[in-house]
């Protein structure tokens, strides 16, 4: 009899538990997970990932300059993660829409936005412009300068590959793109936002290009896996699931999201705990921007009272958490602290 393959996340890596499988007897479910758009958990439930902001007007932007040629109902959009998608779209005579899918993921502000792309045949090159619903800076921090669109560096280089990808199929030369997400400032409202410094609309992100369906069903999964565990790792984010699989090759990674707090209890033994210092030195330290100025701990990092504020986090959680080490990571993965 022929051994099964073990399942593996395309997204993640995380290579599911023999139980997790064998309580999931529906092999389209598993199918799912194995393509990357669902996630397996340990009761067997399948969810599925939504569509990040920035897949989503990847597929719009495509649609609008296909249908400079003819019109279509669905695109294929390749994520960042490697992962291809094919997307619902409307469009004809170069305006294009496309909803931001959820998936089960119940607390997503923006499911259900829709996109909206315009182009315009050009004789070389390709313009991006943003209009209504899509956020501008409107002060200087270290994700952009004011009056710059909210647009993330992987999320532009996704819309920008799917509209080359447009133009390759479609032979044409050059094309000018207005992107718009109607309703996008009221939806920001919604969202943090207004703290960062973004106004006027959304962001347009996206690291993987698909969207956690962090809900109850996953906080238990993620309990289970950290307890049981040997080695293991607690992360924040993408980047920090990244890192830390560079880092701590020999441990398992677990990305808890804004579950630090849950993932922490359910631990037997030693635990790291590392990311991005947002999520992370916030949960150990509530009010470590207090007095400083910042809105945000990622403007803090960028200050000379931040390597002195990280230190009283790490002392917060050498007596609160005595068997945890903190590292945290800059975004290009450099270990910018450790407690030890």
């Amino acid at each position: 009899m022929q051994e099964s393959k073990p399942l593996i996340d395309p997204v993640t890596g995380f290579l599911y538990p023999e139980s997790w499988v064998a309580a999931c007897t529906d092999r389209e479910q598993l199918a799912l997970a194995a393509s990357g758009l669902g996630v397996l958990t340990a009761s067997g439930k399948m969810l599925r990932r939504g569509y990040t902001t920035g897949t989503t007007a990847a597929a719009a932007c495509k649609a609008a300059v296909l249908s400079l040629e003819n019109p279509v109902d669905s695109v294929t959009v390749r994520t960042p993660c490697g992962i291809s998608l094919d997307v619902p779209v409307r469009c004809s005579r170069g305006r294009a829409e496309a909803s931001k899918f959820a998936g089960d993921y119940p607390g997503d502000a923006t499911a259900g936005l829709v996109f909206v792309a315009e182009a315009e045949a050009r004789h070389e090159g390709v313009t991006l412009e943003t209009g209504e619903g899509i956020g501008r800076f409107s002060r200087e921090t270290p994700r952009g300068r004011p009056g710059e669109p909210a647009i993330s560096p992987s999320a532009l280089q996704e819309i920008m590959e799917a509209i080359t990808d447009g133009m390759e199929m479609t032979g044409i030369p050059g094309v000018a793109i207005t992107l718009a997400v109607p309703g996008g400032h009221v939806t920001a409202g919604k969202t943090l936002n207004p703290r960062l410094g973004i106004l006027g609309g959304i962001s347009v992100l996206g690291t993987t290009g698909l969207v956690e369906p962090w809900d109850d069903h996953m906080a238990g999964s993620v309990k289970e896996r950290v307890a049981a565990a040997g080695r293991v790792v607690v992360t924040t984010g993408r980047l920090g699931l990244r890192y830390s699989r560079l880092h701590f090759p020999d441990h398992e990674i677990v990305l808890a999201g804004s579950g630090i707090g849950e993932a922490l209890g359910a631990a037997r033994g030693k635990v790291i705990l590392c990311g991005l210092p947002g999520l992370v030195l916030k949960f150990l330290f509530p009010g470590i921007l207090q007095g400083t100025g910042c809105l945000t701990v990622e403007e803090l990092s960028q200050t000379p009272v931040f390597s002195e504020k990280m230190e009283e986090a790490f002392s917060i959680a050498r007596t609160k958490y005595p068997f945890l080490r903190v590292v945290i990571l800059s975004r290009d993965g450099e270990i910018m602290g450790d407690s030890g």
